[in-house]
């Protein structure tokens, strides 16, 4: 339960009332219950003052690329906007997936061990045995994508990057809207400027 810092104050009859409402034996009394709650509150508001929410360090200019996309144009984005990955979006601008250098590397279906070979070959302008709908970002992408909310705290958002093994999440609005995206770069960043 989050707390905020505009939340009434609780009374012992508040506490009476909640525990009634539980309608089942709880062995604490309302004193102690009052005393829990006050260290609650307490803990939730230290927490949220050492908190850095991904609002605050995203970024809000987003390359992203569409599931139709080729292949050869979001390595032409990736390329020219030196990034190493980016969201891939719906036509109303849902996250979809993500696609990365690796993907483009080597496409669903594709050997690892042959992922540059098929590159090679896709440069040379030979296709080899590839799937036509390969040459697309819909075939190569990471779906479903791994997302994050503005106000998750970029902690989390570390984690999750170490957890997962990868160095970018997509931050989406409750609808599954791109509005930005935190990069392992941005957390290093907010990192160096906390005194």
């Amino acid at each position: 339960m989050e707390i905020c810092n505009t939340c009434p104050s609780i009374s012992e009859e508040d506490l009476r009332a909640a525990l009634a409402e539980l309608k089942t034996y709880v062995d604490i009394t309302e004193e102690d219950l009052m005393k829990i709650y006050v260290l609650a509150v307490r803990n939730a508001r230290v927490r949220r003052s050492t908190m850095v929410p991904v609002r605050t360090v995203m970024t809000e200019n987003v390359v992203s690329a569409t599931r139709d996309m080729s292949i050869h144009e979001a390595a032409r984005l990736l390329s020219e906007h030196k990034i190493t990955g980016m969201p891939v979006i719906s036509e109303d601008n849902r996250v979809i997936g993500v696609i990365s250098e690796a993907d483009i590397l080597s496409p669903e279906g594709a050997k690892k061990e042959n992922a540059v070979n098929k590159l090679l070959r896709r440069l040379r302008g030979r296709r080899g045995t590839m799937r036509p709908d390969a040459e697309r970002v819909e075939a190569a992408m990471n779906a479903p994508p791994i997302t994050t909310l503005p106000d998750a705290d970029i902690k989390e958002v570390a984690a999750v990057l170490d957890m997962r093994r990868i160095k970018r999440l997509p931050v989406v609005d409750h609808d599954g809207k791109l509005v930005g995206i935190i990069s392992r770069g941005d957390i290093i960043r907010a990192m160096g400027k906390k005194p």
